[in-house]
């Protein structure tokens, strides 16, 4: 009798309790059904906020002038035209000229930057040699000064190697990021050394493990430093007007922004102006598009890794 009086309440206890944890797993599946739905509006809110300047960027280049004055945040163009985009690239004004510089401009830097900054990343990770922490700690300073503090000393410097005004002022002082320094730095720290130790036993030299070996397991920090240099590089702006002044190498970023100023004698023309500037965020949109799934999967290798 004694045994039978202990359990029966001990049974109740365990149903009592799986009871409460019934009723508080419902609680939170009626908490989540209420809270997802929620967040996407609230999400949704912050994306319209976000895309609806763009919106109107677009719109606005398929307006009249009288119009895009008149009616300045409509989506909706009374008067549909496409004389913006006839004017840019047959009005002329120097557009086309404009984005062919902006292209031999990003694909160099591009390119120079990703080879640069991945060689010195893989020098200051594993070759050994005197004054490496110095110049590490140089990297990291220079990521803490504005670039605007810079531009002056970039003048200098390209006016006194007498190459202003050229391809190569523009395109040399972009060629290495202390930022993608870092970053490829880092990576290659992350790679075990057992693997280039195999390669060395193999006779593979240094810039043979590090161009055959090490490099192509870095491809997702690789990726990134593309993606990193192509924006960079592509929105440059300040360093354009330091480096050169002739119209010929006027590149889209400092044509849009003398026609923003109301240069090229279109003072108030914004359907001209939001059209050249919708056209030059094209390459950085498709660019996000095109590695949307590559900065996913870098992601979640560094979370493996």
């Amino acid at each position: 009798m004694t045994v039978a009086a202990q359990t029966l309440p001990a049974s109740e206890a365990e149903e009592r309790s799986s009871g409460d944890r019934q009723v508080q797993v419902t609680g939170g599946g009626r908490r989540a059904v209420l809270t997802t739905p929620l967040t996407y509006a609230l999400l949704a809110v912050i994306a319209i906020i976000y895309i609806f300047p763009f919106l109107i960027q677009i719109a606005t280049s398929f307006k009249t002038d009288s119009d895009a004055a008149n009616n300045p945040v409509s989506l909706v163009p009374a008067n549909w035209t496409t004389a913006t985009y006839e004017t840019l690239f047959g009005g002329g004004l120097d557009f086309p000229l404009w984005a062919m510089n902006s292209i031999i401009v990003t694909v160099c830097v591009t390119i120079g930057r990703v080879l640069f900054c991945s060689m010195a990343g893989y020098a200051l990770a594993r070759l050994h040699f005197r004054g490496r922490g110095v110049v590490y700690a140089g990297i990291i300073a220079v990521m803490a000064v504005p670039g605007v503090v810079l531009l002056i000393p970039k003048f200098l410097v390209v006016n006194q190697l007498g190459i202003y005004d050229t391809y190569a002022g523009m395109i040399v002082p972009l060629l290495v990021d202390a930022a993608g320094v870092f970053i490829m730095k880092n990576f290659f720290e992350s790679i075990p050394v057992s693997v280039e130790e195999a390669a060395r036993i193999d006779g593979a030299g240094v810039f043979r493990t590090f161009w055959s070996v090490v490099l192509p397991m870095a491809r997702p920090a690789v990726i990134t430093l593309v993606i990193l240099a192509f924006q960079g590089s592509w929105n440059e702006l300040s360093h354009f007007v330091v480096s050169a002044q002739d119209p010929d190498l006027y590149t889209l970023t400092k044509g849009v922004a003398t026609l923003a100023a109301g240069g090229q004698g279109q003072a108030q023309q914004f359907p001209l102006k939001l059209g050249a500037a919708a056209l030059m965020t094209i390459p950085v949109a498709l660019m996000f598009f095109a590695f949307q799934r590559k900065i996913m999967s870098t992601a979640e290798g560094a979370e493996k890794g």
